[in-house]
């Protein structure tokens, strides 16, 4: 490396050391609107969002900062693989917000900011109405974006889609969509014609928001997350927030009826703090932990909350817990009885809570719709009826209001292309689940409760390069293989056939 070379990592690294810093505290900021901010207090605070993510913006559109990156991005052959990373981040992000004006960048975050507030109104009110405007707002914003970019992809929802899972097309999720549809519709037709009941009724059982904590901590400390680098919290929507290297936030949501959400939300969220905190130092000193894609990160979260989650194996690990927890909705309740009931297939409306089988129905919905959003192929006011023909279509249900129709998921307050990360998360997973049971006994592990052999697999073959590799060049790192579909939709067939008896 020259010196040259140097002297200008030293100078781009302590511009994003400062960056780090905003970040942390516009993060901080972000997760306090999403649990612990009243709703008066929303706007105020969506001020202060948008000062602090536009101070990290002019942070990028220093003079030192522009001349630092095209130097380095130039001889980033000079780099180690780390730093390169980096500048190459750099360098997409540029193309991508150079003639992005500070005006205009503050504008943005007022609107996903107001966006968001609108949201929780309107979902409270189960009025679409209220958010129509917002979101309006949401996807003009979304296409000034892409008009401004300086390279960009003639197909729309394509340069949104990139944001979130670098190198993905739409062209792409077509077709593994239709390879989903092809096999998926057929098998539920055949599930729901069997002759097979599956036990539920003790799910709606009422539990306290004390106990549903109790077992939310004990799961969490059953999958290995570190609470002594990590926190739980509550929301409207679960998340989970990275403030820094050793601040991983998890949050869930308790239903009095519905025990099971929230233990599901914990084991989702807790993947993605897994991921997070069993990434490599150096992706921080790098200033590169943040280059993980959503599909990376829900292959994670994914993996922990269904094929680990819901298998045979990790009932009979916590089942005696949570019948300790759980006595009175668990007392009559037989270890088959609950596998069976966290695996029934129900063909629903809230995607959190659909099952693994139909779940995926619920993100080919969503993609459509922001696919003929952004393209221009609805307009804003017409969605609820679109959102409500696509259940009865695809599933077989129709939402009865708003709120558990088109206002359901905050997604769309921050822009499209998101969605569809969650399936492409199952078919990741699918892919490095075969052969990580090729190597060792999965189940046997899980049973036996012993994360620290799944979790050293996962920080060696999973987590390791997920911040330098894109999510190609990754899968094929860890599997020796392009994306497929086909394991995971293996994978659903071995499982409810099984179940169901089919």
């Amino acid at each position: 490396m020259t010196d040259k070379t140097r002297d200008m990592l030293a100078r781009l690294n302590a511009i994003l050391d400062e960056e780090d810093l905003l970040d942390q505290a516009a993060h901080s900021v972000q997760f306090d609107m999403e649990t612990l901010c009243p709703v008066k207090g929303m706007e105020q605070k969506g001020e202060v969002l948008s000062y602090l993510t536009n101070k990290i913006f002019l942070l990028r559109r220093l003079p030192e900062f522009l001349e630092a990156a095209a130097f380095l991005y130039d001889a980033r052959d000079e780099l180690d693989e780390f730093d390169r990373a980096l500048v190459e981040s750099i360098h997409r992000h540029e193309v991508r917000t150079r003639r992005i004006t500070p005006e205009q960048d503050r504008e943005f975050s007022r609107i996903e900011s107001k966006a968001y507030a609108d949201w929780l109104s309107a979902k409270k009110a189960s009025d679409f109405s209220l958010f129509a405007p917002s979101l309006t707002a949401v996807r003009d914003t979304e296409l000034t974006r892409i008009e401004l970019m300086e390279e960009k992809s003639p197909v729309r929802y394509d340069n949104l889609l990139d944001l979130y899972e670098r190198g993905m097309t739409s062209f792409v999720l077509d077709d593994v969509f239709g390879r989903c549809k092809e096999r998926l519709v057929p098998l539920l037709k055949k599930i729901s014609g069997s002759p097979k009941k599956i036990r539920s009724d003790f799910l709606s059982r009422r539990v306290g928001d004390g106990a549903q904590e109790r077992m939310a901590r004990y799961l969490l400390d059953t999958i290995g997350f570190d609470m002594s680098r990590g926190a739980l919290s509550t929301t409207e929507h679960p998340f989970t927030d990275s403030l820094g290297p050793d601040d991983e936030r998890v949050t869930t949501h308790y239903y009095p009826e519905m025990f099971t959400s929230s233990m599901y939300s914990v084991i989702h969220e807790g993947g993605h703090g897994l991921f997070d905190q069993n990434q490599p130092r150096e992706s921080f000193a790098h200033h590169i932990s943040g280059l993980k894609t959503m599909g990376q990160h829900e292959s994670v979260s994914r993996f922990y909350e269904n094929i680990i989650g819901r298998s045979e194996a990790f009932i009979s690990l916590i089942f005696p817990k949570a019948a300790e927890i759980f006595p009175d909705a668990l007392s009559d309740v037989t270890e088959r009885e609950f596998y069976e009931a966290v695996n029934i297939v129900r063909p629903s409306l809230i995607r959190t809570e659909a099952d693994e089988f139909t779940y995926t129905f619920h993100v080919i919905i969503r993609y459509e719709i922001e696919k003929a959003i952004v393209n221009g192929d609805v307009r804003i006011e017409d969605l609820p009826e679109l959102w409500n023909s696509r259940y009865r279509e695809y599933l077989g249900v129709s939402p009865e209001d708003d709120r558990t129709g088109v206002l359901q998921d905050v997604h769309w307050t921050s822009g499209f292309g998101y969605f569809p990360t969650y399936a492409l998360g199952n078919m990741y997973n699918a892919m490095y689940a075969a052969r990580m049971r090729r190597e060792f006994d999965l189940d046997g592990a899980v049973a036996e409760g012993r994360f620290d052999v799944i979790n050293g697999w996962m920080k060696e073959n999973v987590w390791k390069k997920a911040d330098i590799l894109s999510p190609r060049e990754w899968i094929l790192d860890i599997t020796g293989r392009e994306l497929t579909p086909d394991d995971f939709l293996d994978y659903l067939e071995k499982k409810y056939t099984a179940l169901y008896g089919i």
